[in-house]
């Protein structure tokens, strides 16, 4: 994602798991709810191939024993349980069952994955059990219809559409959108994206070209692209691919207005490899405050969570975007269960993760809010449009919101 929305997280197939989690779990009146403790649950990548992004549940880890230092959650301690399922939705489905009937934890926070969370997400929700904050980037997770018991948490990559969108427009009103889309839920919810801004318009100015993850280039893609006339240039891509859309639309001379998903904008991935001048100008989007960006050396918000990277989580690169993404995540469960005041059965805590109203962030941007409600599982939905200028990522305007679906 690699946030979330700036890593980008694999797809796959889970269905194999699905029908090994048949079956009530046990019950209990306030499961994972001692006099003492919180037991919350979370299944990640701790090894496997996308094993760095285990830095985020170790980063939320160091967050809870920083809680209980300052005394716990209504005087109860947080004991974190979370298991390395190395991306493999059978282990997924294995650790989710003891998380929930072994272990009997209250909730599951911070699930890493759009494969892993596809294998349980049904049976996490016929057992009614909060399924928080994922660590995914998929618009489906914001289901509040079918999965009343989940709720994501970065801008989903649908969002992240509307709102390159609205700026395109903002800029040139009649533009014409070229979108290069992968042919997974990933690239899907780009073209939902823009459908959701463009609406009854879409197919008379949108040429939409998707490409499959075997594909070995998106050369021919970029040509075709290029050819419809349009002035913008959408890439719903992972890192590589991106890369690949950078360079030959430098080669072709090709000047659109480009937008890339955050989650294959990183400069190490994508921006590096193709060089940095052919993708000047570039545009992605960004929410929370980058950690490696020295325009926030004085900003407290960030003096804070260097202060605790330092403090809890010495091991932990500071300067790594994802660990800055842990922190705020579980800056944000904080806010949820002290709303709670001392209730913690599973009806309340989804009750108060569905009542988030406003909330600030210290690390989100300024003017970046979280906002629930029982008919909105998108806690995030504004993001704030970022331009690489040949040296970094330049932010510019003002905070743009998706639409509200």
């Amino acid at each position: 994602m690699t946030s979330l929305n700036r890593r980008s997280l694999l797809a796959g197939s889970a269905a194999a798991g699905v029908a090994a989690l048949a079956g009530p779990a046990r019950a209990q009146e306030t499961p994972g709810v001692t006099a003492t403790e919180i037991k919350i649950g979370c299944t990640t990548s701790l090894s496997g191939p996308v094993s760095a992004l285990g830095t985020i549940a170790r980063c939320s880890d160091a967050y809870f024993k920083m809680i209980n230092e300052q005394g716990g959650i209504a005087g109860r301690k947080i004991n974190f349980v979370f298991y390395d399922d190395a991306f493999n939705p059978a282990k997924t489905v294995e650790q989710t069952r003891k998380l929930i009937e072994s272990d009997n934890v209250a909730f599951l926070f911070s699930m890493l994955g759009t494969s892993p969370n596809s294998a349980v997400v049904k049976y996490i929700n016929a057992n009614k059990v909060p399924h928080l904050f994922l660590s995914v980037n998929g618009d489906k997770w914001g289901d509040y219809q079918t999965y009343p018991w989940t709720m994501g948490f970065a801008p989903s990559s649908r969002t992240e559409a509307q709102v390159f969108a609205k700026y395109a427009l903002s800029q040139k009103a009649d533009a014409k959108f070229a979108l290069l889309y992968q042919n997974d839920d990933l690239g899907k919810d780009f073209v939902a994206g823009l459908k959701d801004v463009l609406g009854a318009q879409y197919e008379a100015r949108v040429k939409a070209v998707s490409y499959e993850v075997t594909d070995p280039t998106v050369d021919s893609q970029i040509v075709t692209l290029r050819a419809s006339g349009a002035d913008v240039l959408i890439s719903g891509v992972t890192a590589r691919f991106a890369a690949q859309a950078i360079r030959k639309v430098f080669e072709l001379d090709w000047k659109p207005m480009h937008f890339v998903t955050s989650g294959a904008s990183s400069v190490s991935s994508t921006i590096m490899p193709v060089g940095p001048e052919r993708a000047l100008g570039l545009i992605t989007s960004t929410y929370i405050k980058d950690p490696s960006d020295p325009a926030w050396a004085d900003d407290a918000g960030m003096k804070d969570y260097f202060a605790f990277m330092a403090k809890y989580y010495g091991d932990g690169n500071p300067k790594e975007f994802l660990n800055a993404y842990g922190y705020t995540v579980t800056s944000v469960l904080r806010k949820l269960l002290e709303q709670c005041n001392g209730n913690f059965s599973r009806d309340s805590i989804m009750a108060q993760a569905n009542n988030l109203k406003n909330l600030e962030v210290p690390t989100l941007l300024p003017g970046v809010r979280v906002n629930t409600s029982p008919t909105n599982h998108h806690p995030l939905r504004q993001m704030l449009l970022q331009r690489w200028d040949g040296k970094g990522y330049v932010r510019f305007g003002s905070i743009i919101e998706g639409a509200n679906l």
